[in-house]
């Protein structure tokens, strides 16, 4: 794995940081590859009951796609006649997303400065976000002229609806932190110099808690948004049969009874 992406273990916790501060923690395709890999170790492993999406330094969290590279592969494209570099879509971007969104596990972004393109898809597919106070979001992507990806035209919509989403992909805009909580994209907003401690807090927190729950919500939330309340209903009677089932509901039965706290076994 690249060091442009840190990976660490610790009490259930995978911790996942990119490493490209002087570079604005931009995405080039060493960085891609090791997220995409970073991410599929993190879902594949039993071991990890959360996971932490962070970055290094303080004035970017990730600003997408590195554009000089970018500038770099098109030229080779327009040259080879090819449409490779557009590639990375479906080659680390889709990966990256749906390993995110459906690993049975939450994911916590810890946001600590700007979250661009890619980079604000990123955080959005996470499911919970704590954002520095000195932080911002911004699509980008019609900036460049481009549509969006890294699953923001379906995470964006159903944090601020769709008639808002419309307006920040079409008219691209720096999206502060306080404006961020209002529209529900920030889960909470901290200072940036307690930003790294807080986010760690909520995701090891997570880490101990019933992890088959917690899978379970991630899937009947987004199963509920795509399908139909007697569809939804059915699908909660599977997932409350799967954590009933669960050696966790048991712990916590039992201590609520004991007037204990639970300590979870994340099976």
């Amino acid at each position: 794995m690249a060091d442009t992406v840190l990976y660490e273990v610790s009490d259930g916790l995978a911790t996942i940081t990119l490493n490209r501060p002087e570079a604005m923690n931009a995405l080039n395709i060493a960085t891609k590859v090791a997220l995409r890999d970073a991410v599929r170790s993190a879902a594949d492993d039993d071991a990890v009951r959360a996971v932490l999406l962070t970055a290094a330094g303080d004035r970017a969290f990730c600003v997408g796609q590195d554009l000089k590279e970018h500038i770099g592969l098109l030229a080779a494209d327009r040259e080879a006649g090819t449409g490779q570099t557009m590639s990375t879509v479906r080659e680390h971007y889709n990966p990256i997303v749906r390993a995110l969104t459906e690993m049975p596990k939450p994911v916590v972004a810890g946001v600590n400065g700007v979250a661009a393109g890619a980079g604000f898809g990123f955080a959005l597919a996470a499911d919970y976000r704590v954002v520095a106070d000195t932080a911002a979001f911004n699509t980008s992507f019609a900036g460049v002229a481009l549509t969006a990806d890294s699953g923001v035209s379906w995470t964006l919509p159903r944090v601020v609806g769709p008639g808002r989403a419309a307006d920040l992909l079409l008219f691209p805009r720096s999206i502060k932190a306080q404006e961020a909580y209002e529209l529900g994209i920030a889960g909470r907003v901290v200072p940036t110099g307690s930003l790294r401690d807080e986010a760690e807090q909520v995701a090891r927190a997570l880490a101990q808690g019933p992890t088959v729950a917690y899978g379970a919500i991630k899937e009947a939330v987004a199963y509920g948004l795509s399908h139909s309340l007697a569809e939804t209903l059915d699908k909660e009677d599977e997932l409350q049969t799967r954590a009933g089932s669960s050696e966790d509901h048991a712990i916590a039965v039992q201590a609520f009874v004991n007037k204990e706290q639970p300590k979870y076994s994340g099976r």
